[in-house]
């Protein structure tokens, strides 16, 4: 019911669930004959609309002084707190069906926040009504999901093959008769009752029982294994041991005996493939994600003062941070916003697991950039200054919400070998090459890793705007600009997409070549270069093929050189089109040092700034995989993958590196199922998932992230799931006073979050990387590789879940200053 219809409460009361009667328009006639005609027509139309059928679900938790619970009437489920099921009731009776009176009568209660709001600021008094004890409804409180660490592969060195036979153990308390569960040539596995005492570390002997009926091994039937790990299995311990040789010249007879054993009856006994399939899914999911990441890896180079972003890894994502951290020339500016003074602050926020959130705007001015930056710890000093430089950012047109984490590069992730690599075939073995010593080199001048986000959102932007800016001190907004410099700051930006497998930065660039191969020559103009190749065009047909080794001499180029000898430089064609005018040539180094490549890596270093790229993102030799495996294995953020399911979308597995924050420790608590998180934080909103998911449907791989704020209350008290966790998106609390009563509420409880989902729809996955361990699973057990190929290509989407609780209480603070 509107405000214009306050005065006749009584007569649109009086008339609930008669619209439909027979003399109703003889009685209202009668009861609203002293009204004016106008005003009469009005108030019939407004008890009709009233009476209408409605279909809206009423979710009051967050929003009401109650506890609320699920409430089904007619095949929907709404939230009410007993003062709402109360008159839901009523109404209910005098309409006869749910309509859009009972809708408003339930969401206008006496203890709805709202109302409560209202009636406080017109000055009148609240009254406290009787609450009915509250009954326990259950709902699904339970959206399991199983973790997958990325950057843990575990490598195993031997093929472990399953293998039940009567082992005898002896140890310090003595022997015990029981079976391996799988064994390979240098270790097994073996069950124990949990009340035997083995511990880490210790040394224990083993004698084969069963295969000594067949087999003999030599001068000793008694083999001695360090225990290496622990696992408890309901009632049982599953011992991993590995072999201990104490003489190394003593002949051996069991080792070339598993050799062969294992080699021969592999397929019979069938191969472990629990940290195969374990390593591909982690591998899968980190393709899917990392492409779709929308924070910006920056890694830093240099030492206190002299700290500067060095690399960037970029997608379509995250691309925008970039690029709004470029001035007029597309030069970067992120040495801007990680500045050595905030790395210091990062690295103290860090420990306590906060981000740094930090606050900036551009202006435009004949032609030229200028970047203004604030963090929230330049400016808390101040509080009264910090609403105000807030409220005149907010409406710059390219004002932006970063948050900033840091973490030590982990250089020990660098590579990120396959599984059994040993049994890779010849032709994928460049998967599992190391890292050059060149780039192990570039790695280690990096000290840091900072994790660029863009936290900014409509919601937040909006309220940020309503912060009076009009007397600002505008000497001190220009101490927090940042000086324009004469030197370009160069960020080599490096694709993080696992389908692009560039070796290096390639430059487009036209020279007049010449070319030669045995007595035959040609001319021909260069399309684009690196330091090691470069694609040619000729004008006709030419009679090479691949792998021919030709030479060439770069005329034009030679003008400007005398420090190299660019004449009859080889190099061998590695690709060559099919009409035969188009060739890619890799240098062909023989002996000494190959001068071409030494001159193009010059040209590259002295000229960065000046030659074009032939794609918006350079590739840096070789550092791609490296760096991306370093990022991947410091991911903090939860990630949802989104699998489809027949007609259907599943959220069962996460994706990150480490717990960080409340977020999923949270999750955790909150699972019944032991190694499982429960996303019920996340997705027990049904409206904003059912909104997510007809998004999804819709999406291509190439659209910008769908983005949602959400509003979570956490009641570590309260027993059943749903009273423990309250969520409302940014939508339903769209006021500061609204957030602020969400907010105050749940920490008055227990504690809030504030998250970001952003939704991307995924590609498809790039086999080659996949298709070694993923044949390798087939070949010893088809049917588990067939399902693993099936969750491969389940993934349609992405949820990237980033925590900006800290943005949100400053806002809410500061706005009701």
């Amino acid at each position: 019911m509107t405000n214009n219809f306050t005065k006749y409460k009584k007569i649109i009361d009086y008339f609930r669930g008669e619209v439909a009667s027979k003399d109703f328009e003889t009685k209202f006639a009668a009861k609203s004959a002293h009204i004016p005609k106008t005003e009469r027509f009005l108030l019939k139309m407004e008890i009709k609309r009233l009476a209408a059928p409605c279909s809206r679900l009423v979710d009051l938790r967050g929003l009401v002084d109650g506890e609320c619970k699920p409430f089904q009437h007619e095949e929907r489920t709404h939230f009410l707190d007993d003062v709402a099921i109360k008159v839901f009731n009523e109404n209910i009776n005098l309409y006869g069906i749910y309509t859009l009176g009972v809708y408003e009568a339930i969401t206008n209660t006496e203890n709805n926040f709202r109302v409560i709001y209202q009636k406080e600021k017109a000055g009148i008094k609240v009254t406290q009504e009787t609450k009915p004890k509250v009954q326990q409804v259950l709902e699904k409180s339970q959206y399991p999901a199983k973790l997958y660490k990325f950057g843990e592969y575990y490598n195993r060195s031997e093929e472990r093959m399953n293998f039940s036979i009567a082992i005898l153990v002896t140890s310090e308390e003595g022997k015990i008769e029981c079976h391996s569960s799988d064994i390979s040539i240098n270790g097994c596995r073996f069950r124990l009752p949990s009340t035997t005492k083995i511990q880490m570390g210790q040394i224990i002997s083993i004698r084969f029982l069963g295969l000594e009926e067949e087999f003999e091994f030599g001068s000793s039937d008694i083999f001695n294994y360090e225990v290496r790990n622990i696992q408890l299995v309901d009632t049982m311990q599953l011992v991993g041991v590995k072999r201990v040789y104490h003489d190394d010249n003593v002949k051996d007879g069991f080792k070339p005996f598993l050799t062969g054993f294992i080699q021969g009856n592999k397929r019979r006994y069938k191969i472990n493939l629990d940290n195969s399939i374990s390593a591909l899914l982690t591998r899968n999911f980190e393709q899917y994600v990392l492409p779709k990441s929308n924070e910006l890896p920056v890694f830093l180079s240099g030492q206190d003062e002299k700290l500067r972003p060095k690399y960037a890894l970029t997608c379509l994502n995250n691309h925008k941070i970039f690029e709004y951290w470029q001035d007029e020339n597309k030069h970067s500016t992120l040495h801007f916003l990680i500045t050595p003074e905030r790395i210091k602050r990062l690295k103290k926020l860090f420990v306590l697991g906060k981000a740094l959130v930090v606050y900036s705007f551009i202006h435009h001015s004949q032609g030229k950039s200028y970047f203004y930056s604030a963090d929230e710890e330049q400016l808390k000093g101040d509080e009264g200054f910090m609403a105000e430089f807030l409220g005149f950012a907010a409406n710059k047109s390219d004002f932006a919400i970063t948050s900033l984490t840091i973490s030590d590069v982990k250089k020990d992730k660098v590579n990120s070998f396959y599984t059994l690599s040993d049994s890779l075939s010849k032709k994928n073995q460049y998967l599992n090459f190391p890292v050059s010593e060149e780039n192990v080199e570039k790695i280690n001048e990096l000290s840091y890793l900072v994790v660029v986000n863009d936290i900014t959102n409509e919601n937040s932007t909006a309220i940020y705007q309503t912060f009076p800016a009009d007397n600002v001190n505008a000497s001190k907004i220009k101490v927090f600009g940042h000086k324009r410099i004469s030197t370009p700051c160069i960020v080599e930006e490096i694709g993080i997409n696992y389908k692009n497998h560039r070796q290096e930065s390639r430059f487009k660039f036209k020279t007049d070549v010449e070319v030669t191969h045995k007595d035959l020559s040609w001319s021909a103009q260069s399309l684009d270069f690196s330091a090691s190749g470069l694609k040619l065009e000729f004008e006709d047909a030419i009679s090479l093929n691949k792998g021919d080794i030709v030479y060439l001499s770069f005329t034009n180029l030679q003008k400007i050189t005398s420090s190299f000898e660019l004449k009859s430089l080889p190099y061998i064609i590695v690709r060559i089109n099919e009409k035969k005018t188009i060739i890619n040539l890799r240098v062909q180094i023989d002996k000494h040092k190959h001068i071409g490549k030494a001159f193009f890596k010059a040209l590259i270093e002295k000229n960065k700034d000046k030659l074009t790229p032939d794609e918006y993102a350079s590739m840096v030799q070789g550092l791609v995989k490296p760096l991306r495996n370093i990022y991947s294995s410091s991911v903090n953020i939860p990630n949802l993958i989104i699998q489809t399911s027949g007609s259907r979308y599943k959220f069962e597995a996460l994706g990150c590196a480490q717990e960080y924050g409340k977020l999923m420790p949270t999750m955790r608590e909150l699972s019944d199922k032991v190694g499982h998180y429960n996303l019920y934080p996340i997705l027990s909103n049904l409206s904003m998932t059912n909104a997510l998911m007809l998004n999804l449907k819709k999406m291509h791989a190439t659209d910008q992230p769908i983005t949602e704020v959400l509003y979570v209350a956490i009641n570590s008290d309260a027993e059943n799931i749903e009273e423990r966790v309250i969520t409302k998106v940014a939508s339903e609390l769209n006021t500061l006073k609204l957030q602020n009563m969400f907010i105050k509420g749940a920490l008055k409880r227990g504690h809030f979050l504030c998250l970001q989902l952003k939704l991307s729809r995924t590609n498809v996955p790039d086999m080659d990387y996949l298709n070694p361990e993923l044949s390798y699973i087939s070949s010893y057990a088809i049917h588990r590789g067939k399902q693993v190929e099936q969750e491969i290509w389940s993934v349609a989407g992405v949820v990237q879940v980033l925590d900006i609780t800290q943005e949100a209480m400053t806002r809410t603070r500061l706005g009701l200053n």
